[in-house]
């Protein structure tokens, strides 16, 4: 394992990374380094198809990449330094000329509310030279934080794209809207997808930060953006922190309001994140707009999750509601303001009817963390879920919590014989993170049993 110190992001990279959602960076490995990966790939997907999953066991040189200082740094950067690599990973192959649709990557499912806040990340990398005309990954800027499409049709918002010589990578918010651009020259170009998952909340800055606050580091530019202003504190490790910063004026908060249920998404998105800041009144309006439709109660359920104590109580009254999107908001916002005191009522809802809502209380409590004796044991639950998504979210939920979920090995040693790759590959870093001699031995002994090989092929079976 590499020894280099992570290559720390500076002010001026997070700043661009939480206004545009992506970051170009590079390498520094040789070109003989990359030469070989790109020699090992053409042969593997020539002779075996694409390994999925298996991409990194099946080229040992790979770990490499993911021990590099500008990779490390980077991600240490925007996850902190406990980050997990995901189980999913995949090796992208593109030799046509057609460009690939507009989308974001699913959790699994394209149910789940997206977080703003940065707990996933992505990096594709590109282990060749990948100039325009090769179909590099393209990334719409500063669409993560919007669920709509809308850029398609406007002319002033222009794509980006990770063109660059090998070595180059994009690191991206999980949630930013991307595609493949056309490949023009037909020759072969990989892309290789991994995931990253952040495992506790922000305690202080983990980028090599100088500015003492988002108006510093983003300047004029960024001086009226809500969204902005509280992504730059969470990751500084203040939750909620523009709660009751500005005044409830009643009629500022009335003309926020109707921003909050118009058309426009992305003034409508920074409209909840103004009202957070807008103490009770701005608090009592995202309230009120959490029962109207979808989209206006996603909308009211982003301004809620920073809107601090205030908006605890009435969340908790929330869940009780009929509808299951008001539910899956409420527990939405709970998990992100770390709402200890709602752990019973979350919990209780491990038994409603929706899987969605099971699902978003499952990531809540891995989220909210505090009482392992609560917490655990109705994480334990969800392993035991019938739904595939809730069974592995509560891994990912148990990986959070590490060693205050030792009580969880058993369920978690059961786990290994999920029918899904996901349940079992979550339950083994769930074991990984836990750390307890017992969480090792039950490690161990099941990847003893399914160890790889990563140069047999059908090829060279012994």
């Amino acid at each position: 394992m590499t020894t280099a110190q992570p290559l720390l992001l500076t002010d001026e990279q997070m700043k661009a990374f939480i206004k545009d959602g992506f970051l170009i960076l590079k390498t520094d490995f040789p070109r003989e380094f990359h030469a070989r990966l790109v020699e090992q790939l053409n042969a593997i997907y020539d002779s075996e198809g694409n390994p999925g999953n298996n991409i990194l066991p099946r080229i040992r040189d790979l770990q490499r990449v993911f021990e590099n200082p500008v990779i490390t740094g980077a991600l240490t950067s925007v996850l902190g330094p406990n980050y997990l690599l995901h189980t999913h990973r995949h090796g992208h192959y593109n030799s046509v000329p057609k460009p690939g649709g507009w989308h974001k990557d699913s959790y699994w499912g394209y149910s789940r509310l997206r977080n703003h806040h940065p707990w996933w990340a992505m990096i594709m990398y590109f282990p060749q030279d990948t100039p325009i005309e090769l179909g590099p990954t393209g990334v719409m800027p500063g669409t993560q934080y919007q669920d709509g499409r809308n850029f398609v049709s406007d002319e002033t918002q222009e794509e980006a794209t990770a063109n660059g010589e090998a070595g180059t990578f994009a690191l991206i918010h999980y949630d930013i809207w991307h595609r493949s651009t056309p490949n023009l020259l037909g020759q072969p170009r990989f892309m290789l997808k991994f995931e990253f998952m952040r495992t506790e909340a922000p305690q202080a800055p983990t980028w090599n930060n100088q500015a003492a606050s988002w108006a510093e580091a983003a300047g004029a530019e960024g001086q009226n953006d809500a969204l902005c202003e509280e992504m730059w504190n969470w990751l500084s490790g203040r939750t909620a922190s523009l709660a009751g910063t500005k005044s409830g004026d009643e009629a500022e908060v009335a003309a926020l309001s109707a921003k909050l249920t118009g058309s426009d998404e992305p003034a409508a998105l920074n409209a909840a994140y103004e009202l957070a800041a807008r103490g009770e009144a701005g608090v009592q309006a995202l309230l009120n707009a959490l029962p109207l439709e979808k989209r206006e109660s996603r909308f009211a359920s982003y301004g809620l999750s920073v809107a601090g104590e205030g908006a605890v109580e009435g969340l908790i009254q929330a869940l009780g509601h009929s509808e299951e999107h008001v539910v899956n908001h409420a527990v939405f916002a709970l998990g992100e303001l770390k709402a200890e005191r709602a752990l019973p009522q979350l919990i209780e809802l491990l038994s409603h009817s929706s899987v969605r809502v099971r699902r978003s209380v499952i990531d809540a409590l891995g989220i909210i963390g505090g009482d392992a004796s609560l917490i655990v044991p109705a994480l334990i639950k969800g392993l035991q879920d019938e739904d595939t998504q809730a069974r592995f979210t509560a891994g990912l939920a148990l990986v959070r919590l590490g060693s205050k979920a030792a009580a969880a090995v058993p369920a978690l040693a059961e786990s290994l014989a999920d029918e899904n790759r996901y349940v079992r590959g979550h339950a083994l870093e769930a074991l990984r993170y836990i750390g307890t001699k017992e969480a090792h031995d039950v490690l161990m002994h099941e990847l003893f049993n399914t160890r790889w090989c990563s140069d047999t092929t059908p090829a060279s079976t012994f």
